[in-house]
């Protein structure tokens, strides 16, 4: 029997998603004094709007690794995720990230385009794995 994939509802066409954290830590002047929070949410929006519906960005709040603040979650779009994209986060996301970050989404995103090595080193664990790997319950653990 042959099983077909189908894509239905909003999941069809989903843009390349930047979640940007706005929770206790990210966003808060006072914990990173050094960085324009309005001006990165200004700069992701503006890109967004210039992407013809290719990048959606939408903020919430805390999303957990507060000692990496500022968090900025990149979800794939319909066709990265195809191409076995996931969702990738980011930490310590300061002004001088936001060139390489948006260049990235413009090409695609995860599963489309290669990020700058720069972006890479920034990269972090989502907080669910980064607990479960500390626990020794993650992929690499020998079964017995």
């Amino acid at each position: 029997m042959s099983l077909v994939k189908a894509t239905i509802g909003a999941a069809r066409d989903r843009p390349c998603t930047l979640v940007v954290c706005r929770g206790c830590c990210c966003g808060n002047p006072r914990k990173q004094p050094h960085v324009d929070h309005q001006w990165q949410l200004d700069q992701l929006r503006a890109a967004a709007a210039e992407s013809a519906g290719r990048l959606a960005v939408r903020t919430t709040d805390c999303l957990g690794p507060c000692g990496q603040a500022n968090v900025i979650v990149v979800q794939p779009a319909t066709a990265g995720r195809a191409k076995g994209g996931r969702a990738t986060w980011i930490g310590w996301a300061n002004d001088d990230c936001m060139d390489d970050l948006l260049r990235w989404v413009a090409a695609g995103g995860p599963g489309l385009a290669q990020p700058s090595a720069t972006l890479e080193l920034q990269f972090i664990r989502p907080p669910g794995e980064a607990r479960t790997r500390a626990r020794g319950r993650g992929r690499g653990r020998a079964r017995r």
